[in-house]
């Protein structure tokens, strides 16, 4: 970050951007939040919920161990969670660029390619999260309790990688077509009227412990991928591609006034 500013000042390429700051900078902030906003909340309610799972898992008999290998697990799931992001973000510009251009036909060819490079990476973080079960741990601690409890529970892990794959992905096709509300929405129901229900079931009630709470993940993930799946195949392209020219008419018209009433 510092050397970008510095660059910035010393470059004096800021001055071809604009002509400082005005009240104009504050203008058309509503689409952009409809956008951000839930963006934010599809990932955040996703990673909360990992946030719970730590709390869970310190309500165990085990909860040391479970603790420990909850976040080594986690260290797992951020590294694989790094290459369906990046499909996330790409898919998401591409769709985007191709339904404002109203090229509804190139925008579900570039979401489908995205959906089978997907499903190619959750095929592949799920074999490295089972071929490392044995000696992920051993990266972090010697304790045997710990290993013990991540060889058993990094398979049910690469399992749920198999279906977080396509539902980030997906995500990102949901944004770049201006609905990242239906994201939230889906993941909201998904880990939390679906999954966490099922992981306090097992892991409480059903007193499968440690592994009862990942199980509740698989659920979240396995409702999830359904649901981002159905809509990704219902999507209607030709009605996206509508709405993102009623979207970019409506802002053109909304900038033609403000020069009008400027000059």
């Amino acid at each position: 970050m510092v050397i970008l500013l510095v660059y910035l000042w010393f470059s004096d390429a800021y001055s071809k951007s604009g002509q400082g700051w005005s009240c104009d900078c504050f203008h058309q902030w509503k689409p952009l939040l409809c956008q951000a906003v839930p963006s934010c909340l599809s990932v955040c309610l996703e990673w909360w919920w990992y946030e719970l799972l730590i709390i869970f898992s310190g309500l165990l008999t085990n909860a040391a161990d479970s603790v420990a290998a909850t976040g080594i697990i986690i260290q797992a799931t951020a590294f694989a969670y790094n290459f369906p992001y990046a499909l996330n973000l790409a898919v998401s510009t591409r769709v985007g660029n191709e339904l404002g251009a109203n090229q509804a036909s190139k925008a579900k060819t570039s979401s489908f390619v995205a959906f089978l490079f997907a499903i190619f990476t959750g095929v592949v973080a799920m074999l490295f999260m089972v071929c490392t079960r044995n000696t992920w741990g051993c990266m972090f601690t010697e304790d045997e309790a710990i290993v013990s409890l991540l060889s058993s529970t990094l398979p049910i892990v690469g399992l749920c990688e198999l279906g977080n794959c396509p539902q980030t992905t997906i995500c990102g096709v949901l944004r770049g077509s201006a609905r990242p509300s239906y994201a939230a929405m889906i993941n909201l129901l998904s880990f939390y009227a679906a999954g966490l229900p099922v992981s306090l079931i097992m892991g409480f009630v059903l007193k499968m412990g440690f592994l009862g709470l990942w199980l509740g993940l698989l659920a979240a993930q396995v409702v999830c991928a359904i649901v981002m799946i159905t809509v990704l195949f219902r999507t209607d392209w030709g009605l996206q591609a509508k709405k993102a020219r009623e979207l970019t008419s409506n802002e053109e018209n909304r900038e033609n006034v403000s020069v009008l009433l400027v000059n």
